[in-house]
């Protein structure tokens, strides 16, 4: 017997042009192939031709549509791409990507205050405002704030962008969450720059937005927390904070006057994961359980990894990162941070690409390093993850 080979083995040469996978039915082989993350494409497309074909095949894309398989996903994009292309993180793989340019109306301006979430497998990029920029491509000061009620939505499986049913009221800067499957917005500010207390809801299924009842004030600079099968809204109302809850199933709100344990909460530094809230505070990490929307007492569980340079005395600790729960981990990517160099005695701002998780269950918090950012690095503006 040749070496090698093995009783009743044919060359791999002699399934080239036949089988998908040698020994498995062309759609049995298929369903496997699909069941591969995005991230490994690249590679297993140099497999072989037939493959390289099979991944980029209508075919493909249908099975994994119709099976849901879309993979885990963190979408990320920075305030240093003014093109709005968000890159896409894929842990299994541990690859970032490119996702497609996000259509712009006003390719002279930059989109600010929106709110992200996925829902059905897919992004959602919800309202926002776009703020002129002058010749030298700096925000210009004496252009309006222009809010929108735009709705953008990216579909993983057909890998482009599309637009939707836009919110019945331009907004920005409002809370956003999803809930029992559909999309509860309330808050922000128009184009006026006057506070909303109009809330309103969206159906990805049937693309149609809802008018909700109204908050009981309106509320500025708003974030909501998504939690127990109700929406949590956060927000400021004469420079007092203030905190509502709305219940879908009788369609009310309520005030929680208690805030003592809330109030230093923020959008970019909150996360929800596993029914429990993490905040990254001025002490380290935080966890807060809630029962009834009443939380109980904080819980230090570490602080943030700092970041060392090279050539660098000193640790530097990023700020304006995104932070976000994907499969039982929290997620820390980006940010800036304030350099001083003491050779020129000036102080420098250092925009970071690294991405960090840990998971929070454990006795020990761990932060680990993951794959940096794929040509994109600094301040966070949008931030969202995706589970299959």
């Amino acid at each position: 017997m040749p070496a090698g080979r093995w009783p009743g083995a044919q060359p791999i040469r002699e399934f080239a042009a036949g089988d998908l996978i040698p020994g498995l039915p062309d759609d049995l082989a298929l369903i496997c192939l699909a069941r591969i993350s995005y991230g490994y494409h690249g590679i297993l497309e140099c497999v072989s031709r037939r493959w390289r074909d099979t991944f980029r095949s209508k075919e493909y894309s249908f099975l994994k549509c119709k099976e849901g398989w879309c993979g885990n996903w963190l979408f990320v994009l920075t305030e240093q791409q003014p093109d709005l292309q968000w890159n896409a993180y894929d842990p299994d793989a541990n690859k970032w990507h490119p996702l497609p340019m996000m259509p712009m109306i006003n390719c002279e301006s930059i989109h600010r205050g929106f709110s992200c979430v996925t829902l059905c497998k897919k992004l959602l990029v919800l309202g926002g405002y776009y703020l002129s920029l002058t010749k030298e491509g700096s925000p210009d000061p004496y252009k309006p704030t222009v809010a929108t009620d735009d709705v953008m939505c990216f579909d993983p499986f057909e890998k482009k962008w599309s637009r939707v049913r836009g919110m019945r009221t331009p907004r920005y800067d409002f809370a956003c969450a999803v809930i029992c499957g559909k999309v509860f917005v309330a808050g922000g500010s128009d184009s006026s720059v006057q506070g909303l207390a109009m809330a309103e809801v969206y159906d990805v299924l049937e693309d149609k937005w809802e008018d909700l009842p109204p908050m009981p004030v309106p509320l500025v600079c708003c974030f909501s927390i998504s939690y127990d099968g109700r929406f949590h809204v956060i927000g400021r109302n004469a420079n007092q904070l203030r905190y509502f809850i709305f219940d879908p199933s009788d369609r009310s709100w309520k005030a929680v006057a208690d805030l003592w344990q809330l109030y230093r909460l923020a959008r970019n530094t909150t996360a929800v994961l596993g029914g429990r809230i993490y905040a990254i505070l001025e002490e380290g990490l935080k966890m807060l359980k809630m029962s009834d929307a009443e939380p109980s007492n904080w819980s230090t569980l570490d602080a943030p990894p700092f970041v060392e340079l090279p050539g660098h005395s000193r640790k530097l600790q990023p700020s304006e990162y995104g932070f976000i729960g994907l499969e039982g981990k929290l997620y820390l990517v980006g940010g800036k941070a304030v350099k001083y160099d003491s050779v020129a005695h000036v102080f420098n701002i250092v925009k970071f690409n690294c991405t960090r998780y840990c998971d929070p269950t454990g006795l020990r918090v761990e932060w680990r390093e993951a794959r940096p950012m794929f040509r994109s690095c600094g301040t966070i503006i949008g931030c969202a993850s995706l589970e299959e």
